[in-house]
């Protein structure tokens, strides 16, 4: 029987136009941390810091 895995995946959002542009996988077993990465925006066309957002 296979174990059962302890990532889950979530979006990272623009904090500035609120689109989801990343899919990540972040570890559920020590609790969920606040994810925050400065990220390239398509529809900014600029860096911007996206937050994770779950789906």
């Amino acid at each position: 029987m296979a174990k059962k895995s302890k990532r889950e995946y979530v979006w990272l959002e623009c904090s500035q136009c609120r689109s989801r542009n990343y899919r990540t996988g972040v570890s559920v077993a020590e609790g969920t941390p606040k994810l925050e990465l400065k990220k390239f925006c398509k529809a900014e066309r600029k860096h911007t810091v996206h937050k994770l957002r779950r789906k």
